[in-house]
């Protein structure tokens, strides 16, 4: 991170449901890069980000003040300066309401899909990333996984089972070990579907 950026202070992880109006906000290629930014990195102008991201600061501004709109950043005013504008992610993380799975709105329908490919695209390049560094991080053989398993569940197992393992990945969320010499920021991925047999 350049010293000329904030330090960002470990936020509370604080989960937005996300509903039709919002979901349609979000879903948007680069409005997730600019939200997962933020996150991750902590606040920024829109000029900071363009630069991070490959993008306009024109693109990087209208998008930001939609995310804004509704809800998803806002404005850090303890860090700008003159017409220096910057941005914090409001929230840590996205909750998916089971009733967009249900929507017959075709608006609602895309930006589902929109968002879930952009999510699974975006997973598939941290994967692939971890994959093509892993030699840079010799403390860590042995303590990544790349596991899959196949479980015959009925839908109020396979809830059950979902909650269970965000119940316990929270339990390690503010865990001391965080502040050990040796810790890095670990990326999990949890995908649990349904396939056809046969």
């Amino acid at each position: 991170m350049p010293e000329s950026e904030p330090e960002r202070a470990a936020p509370e992880h604080e989960t937005r449901v996300l509903d039709p109006r919002s979901l349609r906000g979000l879903a948007h290629p680069l409005r997730m890069r600019l939200l997962r930014a933020l996150r991750h990195h902590g606040p920024a102008t829109a000029s900071r980000l363009a630069e991070r991201l490959g993008e306009s600061s024109g693109a990087t501004s209208y998008h930001l003040r939609q995310l804004a709109a509704h809800g998803f950043v806002e404005d850090e005013p303890s860090l700008g300066k003159g017409r220096e504008r910057w941005w914090k992610a409001a929230q840590q993380g996205v909750g998916w309401d089971e009733s967009l799975d249900g929507s017959t709105d075709p608006e609602v329908r895309g930006a589902a899909d929109l968002l879930l490919h952009e999510l699974a695209a975006h997973h598939t390049r941290e994967l692939s990333t971890w994959i093509a560094t892993r030699y840079e991080w010799p403390d860590w053989t042995g303590a990544s996984d790349i596991s899959d398993y196949t479980l015959r569940l009925p839908p109020a197992a396979a809830r059950e089972l979902g909650r269970r393992l965000h119940a316990l990945i929270d339990e390690y969320r503010d865990a001391p070990e965080a502040a050990a010499p040796d810790a890095a920021r670990v990326r999990l991925h949890l995908h649990a579907f349904p396939q056809r047999e046969g």
